[in-house]
């Protein structure tokens, strides 16, 4: 077993038409609920918000929605749209109405925890989708290996400034009740600390963006390029909508395009902008393999069969806030540079008139991408 222990307004309304065009793959809204009509077993899916990603209601919604409807299952798919509070009612509310498990991916651990210490006290098994809630109880947690996804992104930036010795860096990360981005930086940092002791990079600055809003981490991210003095070598931003935010400021400074951004999620306006060579790397997580993965789980709990379910959450995760094991399933990630573009839409993650468009025709046809 393996143990795993975000402007300007300019830029802030940029960032809300490309979340905006992201969406267009969606067939609801985000705030009404998706079933699968089919009275079978109920379960109930808590996704956490739409600011700091695309994915939620883009990818995982629909992926979830078809995955549990394919085990049998009757679900009911809502989204607290970053509210703490809504998050809690909605929960009570799938709990009132005899869900026989509960899926959740909290805004924060805390808020996760609490939800999850309500459903256990009914009896109502509960699966931490991505985000494992320290201090929790849910018995089971499905995601990908966050160190890793770390990694990957440390092992880029080092790759992409290697020839550069003392390069400055400025790391944009994630929200600070989110173990997701702890685990993101953790395994960034066991790249990149080692350089900067050694001198070979210089870090300006790592600061946590509350919440993953993308205005937020534009406006943190100019305020520490301004004070040391508009210089900038890379940048790591811990997903795509981050690294929309600091290219725009790039932008502001002429220096998109010459200063390597990473990023995550693989969305559609990050697979473009690593084509555009103003983002260095995105990392390509299957969501579909995480939704699938998390309704064998779901379909097995609402069964009881907690054996069947121990069968395929192999991987251990450490809360350490509470102190135990979680059973966990850990997928893997992959690295995408401009080069590997082409693997997430053969992998159908994204439709590719959603990547290839007008202005980047040509280098879609020079990759083979289609």
């Amino acid at each position: 077993m393996r143990s795993r222990s975000l402007v300007l307004l300019a830029a802030g309304t940029g960032l809300a038409l490309t979340m905006t065009a992201c969406g267009a793959n969606n067939s609801t809204d985000g705030t009404s609920p998706t079933g699968t009509s089919s009275g079978g077993t109920k379960v109930g899916v808590i996704l956490p918000e739409t600011t700091s990603s695309p994915r939620w209601e883009g990818f995982d919604k629909p992926l979830l929605a078809a995955a549990l409807k394919a085990e049998g299952l009757d679900a009911d798919i809502q989204n607290a749209q970053g509210d703490n509070q809504k998050f809690s009612t909605l929960a009570e509310g799938m709990i009132n109405d005899g869900v026989k498990v509960l899926i959740i991916a909290s805004t924060d651990s805390s808020v996760g925890a609490a939800v999850a210490a309500k459903a256990d006290a009914q009896g109502i098994p509960v699966i931490d989708y991505d985000r494992l809630n320290l201090g929790g109880s849910s018995k089971y947690y499905v995601s990908f290996d966050n160190v890793k996804v770390g990694e990957l992104q440390g092992t880029a930036l080092s790759t992409a400034l290697k020839d550069k010795k003392g390069a400055e860096v400025i790391q944009i990360e994630g929200a600070p009740t989110d173990n997701n981005a702890t685990q993101f930086t953790e395994g960034q940092e066991k790249v990149l600390t080692p350089l900067y002791t050694a001198g070979d990079l210089k870090l300006v600055q790592s600061q946590p963006i509350e919440k993953w809003d993308p205005v937020i981490g534009g406006t943190v991210f100019e305020q520490i390029l301004t004070r040391n003095g508009q210089k900038v070598d890379g940048v790591v931003a811990a997903n795509d909508t981050l690294a929309g935010a600091v290219i725009t400021v790039l932008k502001k400074f002429g220096l998109n395009g010459k200063v390597p951004v990473t990023g995550q999620d693989a969305t559609p306006e990050g697979l473009q902008a690593v084509l555009r060579g103003e983002q260095y790397m995105t990392v390509f997580k299957p969501v579909k393999e995480e939704a699938a993965t998390t309704a064998k789980l779901a379909a097995l709990l609402a069964k009881g069969d907690t054996a069947g379910a121990d069968r395929i959450a192999t991987d251990v995760s450490k809360d350490t806030t509470a102190n135990r094991d979680v059973k966990s399933v850990l997928l893997d990630a992959q690295l995408i540079t401009k080069d590997k573009v082409k693997t997430v839409v053969d992998a159908q993650a994204v439709k590719a008139s959603e990547v290839c468009v007008p202005e980047l025709a040509a280098i879609c046809t020079e990759l083979g991408i289609k």
